[in-house]
């Protein structure tokens, strides 16, 4: 029931990044649904080995490397996503930046207790 909740939670707030972002749109509550599948399983799968990846440029930029790799992971969510158009480099960015402080947000308000 949590894990639906969440998941719908994440939905909205990719609306919402969707509404606030110029560059980004979303085209509906089901596109939304399937960014958030595919955010999902990018995380899974992709984010461990490009983050042992550049480990070493991470480290040097003192961990600031971490917002590009959250825009292009975010950038590439967009472009497998029917129904989701994310512009550029810029609105990616902002928009991943936006969503990472939605999640922690969410997070909170579901963390179980």
């Amino acid at each position: 029931m949590i894990l639906l909740l969440r998941w719908i939670l994440y939905a909205l707030a990719v609306m919402f990044v969707g509404w606030l972002v110029p560059g980004i749109e979303v085209g509906s509550l089901q596109s939304a649904l399937l960014i958030c599948v595919i955010m999902a399983l990018i995380n899974i799968f992709i984010r461990p080995l490009v983050t042992f990846i550049t480990l070493p440029i991470n480290l040097l930029t003192l961990g600031l490397f971490g917002f590009i790799i959250n825009a292009l992971l975010f950038l590439l969510a967009g472009y497998f996503a029917p129904g989701v158009a994310i512009d550029g480099f810029w609105s990616a960015l902002l928009g991943s930046l936006l969503l990472s402080f939605l999640g922690l947000v969410i997070d909170s308000i579901t963390e179980r207790r």
